[in-house]
């Protein structure tokens, strides 16, 4: 099924390939055997990642063009101040306008597969289904009979990893059926060409690495070969979109990116556990789980949400705070000094810690939080409120890493950060948001 082609092109054109937690490294091994990753990674860079270095937080810099202090996502999750209770973080939290809200004032069409951190989908010229987290096909695409069309396809949003984390053949069985449907999605929007930005991301390396990274790197894993398998597949479906790319007629720009790279994992690291060995934070009643905030005690000094994100528990921030103004500064100083001390046989656990002033200036958003961890490569933050260990394994083999995500641009851009690259489309299609 696919919209009515158009019998001729006039404009110019960017088409954007994501590449959910691809690193180059990872990418010019493949590249060997893998003819369309290959060719992507031969002339490829890298760009760091928006810190802390979450899907939410990074997609959401690149399709606004701004930093976390004007956006306002800082993570999966967000915490009322009030009633302590976690929600996920959505399109209806960003602050600020994004790429296509720009590109609507210039009447410029965008068509958008599988972006997180857009659902609910919102209007837009054009048409969009949301990527991570989205839960109901009716609100994740617009406009609204495109949901229908999606439907008639059998497109599946995400994959299931919570079953999938200890088995590989029913992982990998997710992983391609939404690989089929981000195809249809294609299959759908491209045709007529009646667009001018088209943005498709591909999430399957992001779920695949956290997973069975160690699979995936050494050869004589028992599973390595089947993770190969599917990586031949996803790279095949790669090369249907770079196919559809070279047939079109100039001027046209490829932009590839992943939102941060990869590494094998060491160790979890949960944040909460420290903080309460150190009696910073205490529990007035056990945890239903590992995300209930509801649980913080009125006489804890500070708590984190995911991954590293640190709140001072101020009395004129939170419901409960008990920590006055004056106790603020000295408290954001003892905890970044031991967690900066934080070892693991005899290895530091923390790149740096930095308070949320400095790493988000000028924020304004309540969930500014007041310091921000970020951990050497193959430390995976956390911040569970049921642990009682601060190290350990929970099914996971691979974690995220702020720096050498791959970047590609066939016009040769040199990007920094993410939100750099969105303020590069802006430029191409000579868009200020000033």
């Amino acid at each position: 099924m696919s919209l009515l082609l158009a019998p001729t092109q006039s404009k110019k054109r960017l088409v954007v390939l994501g590449l959910d937690g691809l690193p180059l490294e990872l990418a010019r091994s493949l590249g060997r055997s893998l003819p369309n990753i290959g060719r992507l990674a031969e002339h490829a860079t890298t760009v760091c990642a928006e810190i802390p270095e979450l899907s939410p937080v990074n997609w959401t810099s690149f399709f606004t063009g701004k930093g976390p202090e004007t956006h306002g996502t800082f993570g999966f999750s967000r915490i009322d101040t009030e009633t302590y209770e976690l929600s996920i973080t959505n399109s209806n939290h960003i602050d600020c306008p994004t790429i296509f809200d720009w590109l609507n004032q210039s009447k410029l069409v965008s068509r958008v597969i599988n972006l997180p951190n857009t659902y609910p989908a919102k209007p837009i010229k054009g048409m969009l289904v949301s990527g991570f987290v989205s839960y109901e096909l009716s609100k994740a695409a617009y406009p609204p009979f495109f949901a229908g069309k999606l439907l008639e396809v059998n497109y599946k949003l995400e994959a299931d990893t919570n079953r999938g984390v200890k088995d590989l053949e029913y992982l990998l069985t997710e992983l391609r059926q939404t690989l089929r449907s981000r195809l249809a999605a294609l299959d759908i929007l491209w045709p007529d060409l009646s667009w001018d930005l088209f943005i498709h991301v591909f999430t399957e390396t992001d779920r695949l690495s956290h997973f069975f990274m160690d699979a995936v790197l050494n050869q004589k894993h028992p599973q390595h070969l089947h993770c190969m398998a599917f990586l031949t597949d996803w790279d095949q479906a790669i090369g249907q979109l770079l196919a559809r790319y070279d047939a079109l007629k100039e001027p046209k720009r490829l932009i590839v990116l992943a939102d941060h790279g990869f590494t094998e994992l060491k160790t979890e690291v949960c944040i909460n556990t420290w903080l309460k060995q150190q009696q910073l934070l205490k529990l007035r009643q056990p945890p239903l789980n590992e995300w209930d905030a509801t649980c913080i005690g009125s006489d804890s000094k500070a708590f984190a949400l995911d991954p590293g994100r640190i709140y001072i528990h101020s009395r004129e921030r939170f419901a409960r705070g008990c920590v006055a103004n004056t106790e603020r500064s000295s408290l954001i100083k003892t905890i970044r000094a031991g967690l900066m001390d934080l070892t693991l046989d005899g290895e530091r656990v923390m790149e740096y810690v930095h308070t949320g002033d400095e790493l988000y200036p000028d924020a304004t958003s309540e969930q500014l939080p007041d310091l921000v961890c970020q951990a050497r490569p193959g430390y995976d933050l956390k911040a569970k409120f049921d642990r009682q260990d601060i190290f350990g394994h929970f099914g996971r083999t691979g974690t995220h890493t702020v720096e050498g995500a791959i970047f590609f641009d066939s016009e040769g851009s040199a990007p920094v950060r993410m939100r750099d690259i969105g303020r590069t489309i802006m430029e191409y299609f000579n868009i200020s948001d000033n």
